[in-house]
């Protein structure tokens, strides 16, 4: 039962996490007309948060695998109680700092559930699993729409101290329904990140993790404010629209996960890297309240479909180090929403627009999508590299001219020569001498003709022993027809032949 419960407590426990997280920035209309915060540190303000929790993915993704996810929640629940207390009394913009670095614990939690809830469900459910997960999204926009509401009605300081209520309510929840017999995994986190930061997928899904969540992120800090300045919409109305996008980007991130369990990941995250460039160009063009309303709603969609993409990817490659993986990538996340709302104002302070920001994005976005293709079609060529290597089969490939460019490692066991002994060299080094030159004549003559040829033939091994093939080759063309190379598979079929006799 305790198992069972595992998913909806933990996809709770990221809500109630990321509702405590985005309380400045949710508030921050509210909290500037007590608190004198200059412009150019607005932004500063209300990414700070995403510093500490960002960072500390790594730790509590890591910590998730060593004493599992149900002491990790508690301990974390109980040190945000600190945070939102002095929040509640904060009376400078020093205050908001202090208070929002250690608040980032709330984002935090994010790498505790996608390293633990995977050891609940088997490989093919885990972009499913992991998306449902991600909807604890959904306490982002909670907050973005209810805070300002009850800041009308009782001011921003009391609305923080309703939080308190909030985590303890988690704190008692953890305490009595995590699983505390979860599977463990005690690996070093010094051996778990010298096995993995070598890896170039690793980075990749950064990047994109980056990419995605940052967005998510970016926006959710960046559009209560924005909104207000630069539409005058009122801080209730941006705060309902704010909460609009973090519930589309969210809805959509199971759908990504989904997605990701039946079709290729990779070709998936082409599709939404493609529309998160053209959103963002839209968005550097400056539209009007609509326009940029469709611009959002593309990003939070193509947000979302990363987000749930990404976490069925990180679990297929890296199963073993899925928890220091899982916090590593996720910190990078939270470090993109760090920088695009900072990079904004920096971008409106010194030319008036924030255009040449929106165009910046849509660059790191097509360069994504770029590494994306890349990394689509090098795994195709590493899974053709993997049924190379792992047939059966002997295979030679050859040039036009019959100089062998590449053979696989059946061809040395059935041969007994090394790769690097026949490369350069012509297949009569495996000639038997047991075939008359017609006899090959008539081979050529098939082969060029109907671009393959299959029979039986003796060949020799390099010990000097005859055996009997069964040879197929096949002609590889170029767009024009003509012949580029050849390519030989073979088995030994001496037994069959004598069985046969």
């Amino acid at each position: 039962m305790i198992k069972k419960l595992q998913l909806p407590l933990q996809t709770l426990n990221l809500t109630a996490g990321f509702m405590v997280w985005v309380l400045i920035s949710s508030l921050m209309p509210f909290i500037k007309e007590d608190i004198s915060i200059p412009p150019d540190r607005l932004a500063l303000v209300t990414a700070i948060p995403v510093v500490l929790g960002s960072v500390l993915r790594i730790p509590l993704g890591y910590y998730a695998n060593v004493v599992g996810a149900r002491l990790v929640f508690l301990a974390s629940f109980i040190i945000l109680l600190f945070p939102v207390f002095y929040l509640s009394r904060a009376s400078t913009m020093t205050d908001l700092i202090i208070g929002g670095l250690f608040l980032g614990v709330g984002g935090a939690v994010f790498s505790v559930g996608v390293t633990s809830l995977p050891k609940y469900y088997p490989k093919e459910r885990h972009g499913f699993v992991n998306g449902i997960y991600g909807v604890g999204n959904l306490g982002t926009a909670i907050t973005t729409f209810s805070a300002p509401i009850l800041a009308t009605q009782f001011g921003w300081s009391k609305t923080v101290t309703m939080y308190l209520g909030l985590l303890l309510v988690f704190i008692v929840l953890n305490f009595l329904f995590g699983d505390r017999k979860e599977t463990k995994v005690r690996t070093p986190i010094i051996d778990q990140i010298k096995g993995v930061y070598k890896n170039e997928k690793l980075w990749f899904f950064s990047l994109f993790y980056f990419i995605t969540f940052g967005s998510f992120v970016a926006f959710t800090v960046y559009l209560p404010n924005f909104l207000v300045a630069n539409f005058g919409l009122e801080k209730v109305d941006a705060g309902m629209r704010t909460a609009g996008f973090i519930a589309v980007a969210t809805f959509f991130r199971p759908v990504g996960g989904w997605l990701a369990d039946r079709f290729q990941p990779l070709f998936l995250l082409i599709g939404t890297f493609t529309v998160y460039t053209a959103a963002a160009i839209l968005l550097a063009f400056s539209p009007s309240i609509g326009l940029y309303t469709v611009g959002s709603l593309a990003i939070g969609i193509s947000a979302g479909v990363g987000n749930g993409v990404i976490f069925k990817l990180v679990p297929s490659y890296f199963n073993k180090q899925a928890g220091i993986v899982n916090g590593i990538v996720s910190m990078m996340g939270g470090l993109g929403g760090f920088f695009p709302p900072i990079m904004l104002s920096a971008i409106y302070s010194i030319t008036g627009q924030y255009s040449i920001g929106f165009m910046l994005l849509s660059q790191v976005a097509l360069a994504s999508l770029v590494l994306v293709v890349w990394l689509y079609y090098q795994n195709r060529l590493e899974m053709a590299s993997e049924v190379f290597n792992s047939t059966g089969q002997g295979i030679l490939v050859t040039d036009v001219a019959g100089r062998i460019t590449a053979v696989n490692p059946a061809f040395t066991t059935l041969t007994g020569f090394t790769e690097d002994e026949v490369l350069g060299q012509r297949p009569n080094v495996l000639k038997s001498g047991r075939q008359s030159a017609e006899y090959y004549r008539e081979m050529w003559s098939e082969l060029k003709g109907k671009g393959m040829w299959q029979g039986e033939i003796w060949n020799k091994r390099k010990n000097g022993e005859d055996y009997l093939q069964w040879l197929h080759i096949s002609a590889v063309k170029d767009e024009t027809g003509e012949d580029i190379r050849y390519v030989g598979t073979f088995s030994d079929i001496t037994g069959k032949r004598k069985t046969g006799n």
